[in-house]
């Protein structure tokens, strides 16, 4: 009598949050070597936990015929699963028995405007309800700091809404109403101009990173207004500076810098059709700590205001 084969026994292997964390940050930031920087371990580490979590799920997760890392249909269905593992664990972990909040780590990114406005007074509101809140602050142009943010290396950024994604939520804060203005001795007194007569003067721009030069650019464009004369700069103290020594006129808020214009230092040249007000956003991305940072977002919705500087 012939004896039966011993029958293949079959044991699942164990699935670790280290793996659907390299997974997950592969898929974010598209290269093993991106995700192992990002996890601070080394790429080998990286692609020995994606070979495991592939024999754990008996099934190719990356096109390995590709030079980049392009994931397979069942490896984006898993990429969603890690997601959700990953942000559970998170949840787990902030429901400690301590009595005291979390500590938590707030990578903030604005531009100049929010800076040497509202800003400080934010940040101290932050303090106050978050006690145990680390906070870091990056001022840069709009263009750099959604970069960043699209990168992981920001979690939440205010900047005009001159950017759109649909890995990045969007929370409308206030709108900023900027008119043009120049020193006396350049402009006169405060007067209105047509749209087109700005071409007859030296015209001081934020340049194409900034994301309240967007929307200027748009609109003089929008009136065919084409700049014999304009210099360009990244920072908008540069341009308030070259403005009030005279060497042309920029847009700026209104309110904001009224002191200036009190004080006899600027003068306001209005347009015809005036200025659009510029709409300002709070941006984060879709995955993560999104209550936190919907909390946050409100915060600086509640808070939001260009009208005085350094509040």
């Amino acid at each position: 009598m012939k004896e039966c084969p011993s029958p293949i026994l079959w044991f699942p292997i164990l699935v670790t949050l280290k793996q659907l964390e390299a997974l997950y940050w592969i898929g974010k930031l598209d290269t093993f070597e991106r995700a192992a920087s990002k996890l601070n371990t080394t790429q080998s580490t990286i692609s020995k936990r994606i070979r495991e979590l592939e024999l754990a799920a008996r099934t190719p997760l990356f096109d390995r015929s590709l030079r980049t890392a392009r994931m397979t249909e069942k490896g984006e269905e898993l990429f969603i699963l890690a997601e959700q593992m990953l942000e559970l664990s998170q949840r787990v972990t902030n429901l400690s028995g301590r009595s005291e909040a979390p500590a938590r780590q707030l990578r903030l990114g604005v531009t100049e405007l929010t800076a040497l406005t509202w800003l400080p007074r934010f940040i101290g509101h932050l303090r106050e309800i978050y006690p145990r809140l680390v906070i870091t602050a990056e001022v840069d142009m709009g263009r750099n700091l959604y970069d960043r943010l699209l990168e992981d290396n920001l979690d939440l950024i205010i900047v005009p809404d001159a950017f759109a994604d649909p890995q990045i939520e969007t929370v409308t804060l206030a709108h900023s109403q900027n008119v043009w203005m120049g020193s006396p001795r350049l402009i006169g007194h405060a007067r209105q101009i047509s749209v087109g007569e700005l071409a007859e003067f030296t015209v001081l721009m934020q340049g194409s990173r900034s994301g309240s030069g967007q929307w200027v650019s748009k609109w003089l464009k929008s009136h065919a207004v084409v700049l014999r004369n304009q210099v360009s700069s990244d920072s908008l103290v540069a341009l308030l500076g070259m403005a009030v020594a005279g060497l042309g006129v920029t847009y700026l808020p209104r309110d904001c810098f009224a002191p200036l214009v009190d004080n006899g230092k600027l003068t306001v040249l209005e347009t015809q059709p005036e200025l659009p007000s510029i709409p300002y956003v709070a941006m984060y991305r879709k995955s993560g700590l999104m209550d936190f940072k919907e909390q946050i977002s409100q915060l600086a919705k509640s808070m939001c205001d260009f009208s005085q500087q350094l509040q």
